[in-house]
């Protein structure tokens, strides 16, 4: 994957997609399959806001059974069966408890009614995926960590989990496989206009401060928070902050979904990369859009949720990162965000401007059908969407191959089972690394799954411009570990050859991550 801001100049694109985030990753992959030429510009780096904030979870919702919206609870489990089967190495199975206490706001019987309208929803044939009743001896077995005092029971079912910001990458490397125009830290300007339509956009080039005017037949917005940022927008979106933390591990493979006793929210503790992500939370936004920070009553309101549940409690000593992002749904007059619908919709503006608005990271492939549906039929364009049944590229052609490669190489299982999981069929890459050079094949911290030749390819290979985008989206180190200045520095230093960073670039990009 390689940076070229001059290729936007070289070529009268069909398509300019302007946001790199979810949305804009599938619209240009699902553009470029059909043979249309396209362009993808992002402001910052790939899932830089929102896609990269997430729960982490590719899931149907079962909490919308309650709010009666089945139909988006369909269309996501159907998403969810797609994504498992053309990306199992990037989308995979991840069981959920739900414990019933004798003061819980849904009893068994409610809840094995929706667990069984959830299951017949995803028409699954999957054994894996069909929930399960335990009595209250299994379901404490299965979560040891959890207060059993007043637990009646509890059901589990399946439902499946990523790394956001990876995903979106692999996407965005699909696209421009099929010949993409893809680039990153450009900036949109202002659209531009022909005859009242518009026809191109004026980008700027966020690395060298060049501007380049990018000519387009059909130009559409999946810029997420920022088509707040004008009146038009304002009236189309309703913005809400969500906020996880990183906790410690919990020694489980599998997640809760629990109810705040405050106020009767949703939220999940869900194991990833040996760590907890606690949340989330979701709270209506109003502030600045590029700068979208966890706040203390944020971190205050996800602690005593999830105290309530646990025997002994978390207290802030115990985080050890934490994230926020914002998410864009239709405007509606519901006094709840939690209460609000997470559809999307697709708005066409007079000037022939695409608009995406709202949506989830689950059903995003789909809604980019949608998409480019739109454009295609606005360009003459037959051919029809294939992105639901043509595997990822990087999925992985035999994962033992890749196990049993990574165990010669002295890489520990934990280490080898997230390798295959980010890479896929890139695996062997990265072990070459190791072949070269088999100190690479530590870890990067002792106590997380991420080795030193993974951090170095992704430098390599990964279109990063800056630290943080190395050790925030290609792997989420910058949440997940405490890493102080040195330590900061010494994996600069690691990928600064790569990088061609000189002492003064490393310093700044150091500071940069650590402030």
């Amino acid at each position: 994957m390689n940076r070229s801001f001059p290729s936007l100049a070289d070529t009268h694109f069909d398509l300019l997609v302007c946001g790199g985030g979810i949305y804009g990753a599938w619209t240009a992959y699902d553009a470029a399959q059909r043979g249309l030429k396209v362009a993808l510009v992002e402001q910052g780096d790939w899932a830089g806001a929102t896609s990269s904030a997430s729960s982490k979870l590719i899931h149907g919702g079962l909490r919308y059974l309650e709010t009666y919206d089945f139909k988006l609870v369909k269309k996501a489990l159907a998403e969810r069966e797609h994504l498992l089967r053309i990306a199992p190495h990037r989308v995979w199975p991840l069981r959920f408890g739900v414990p019933v206490y004798a003061d819980s706001r849904n009893g068994m019987l409610k809840l094995e009614a929706g667990l069984m309208l959830y299951d017949m929803l995803a028409g699954m044939q999957d054994e894996q995926m069909r929930h399960l009743r335990l009595d209250r001896a299994h379901f404490a077995e299965h979560f040891p960590w959890l207060d059993e005092a007043n637990l009646k029971g509890g059901f589990t079912y399946g439902d499946a989990q990523t790394d956001d910001a990876r995903l979106v990458l692999e996407v965005v490397a699909g696209a421009i496989a099929h010949g993409a125009v893809c680039v990153s830290y450009a900036k949109l300007v202002e659209w531009n206009e022909e005859d009242g339509q518009v026809c191109g956009a004026t980008v700027r080039d966020e690395v060298g401060n060049a501007s380049v005017q990018v000519r387009a037949r059909q130009c559409v917005a999946t810029s997420g928070q920022w088509l707040a940022a004008d009146d038009a927008g304002r009236a189309w979106c309703r913005l809400t902050k969500g906020v996880h933390l990183v906790m410690p591990g919990l020694g489980t493979g599998e997640a809760l979904l629990l109810t705040a006793k405050s106020d009767g929210r949703v939220f999940f503790v869900i194991p990833w990369y040996g760590r907890t992500l606690l949340g989330t939370t979701d709270t209506d936004y109003r502030g600045d859009l590029d700068h979208v920070s966890v706040e203390n009553a944020d971190v205050e309101y996800l602690l005593d949720a999830a105290s309530r549940y646990l025997k002994t409690a978390w207290c802030r000593k115990d985080v050890i990162g934490s994230y926020a992002g914002l998410r864009v749904m239709k405007r509606s007059d519901d006094a709840s965000p939690s209460a609000a619908s997470r559809d999307w919709e697709l708005k066409t503006l007079g000037n022939s401007l695409h608009c995406s608005v709202g949506g989830k990271l689950t059903s995003a492939r789909e809604d980019a059908c949608s998409i480019v549906d739109e454009v295609s039929r606005t360009l003459g364009v037959e051919a029809s969407c294939t992105t639901g049944e043509r595997d990822l590229p990087w999925k992985p052609a035999q994962d033992e191959v890749v196990r049993s490669t990574a165990r010669r190489l002295g890489i520990d299982a934990e280490s080898a089972m997230w390798l295959l999981r980010r890479h896929g069929r890139r695996s062997g890459q990265v072990f070459r690394l190791i072949e070269k050079r088999p100190e690479l094949a530590q870890r990067i911290v002792p106590d997380l799954p991420l080795v030193l030749a993974d951090l170095l390819f992704c430098a390599t290979d990964e279109m990063v411009v800056h630290l943080s985008d190395l050790l925030r989206r290609r792997m989420p180190l910058l949440i997940l570990a405490r890493l102080d200045e040195d330590e900061l520095r010494r994996l600069a230093v690691l990928v600064a050859p790569v990088l061609g960073w000189d002492g003064e670039r490393i310093a700044q990009e150091v500071v940069a991550c650590w402030l």
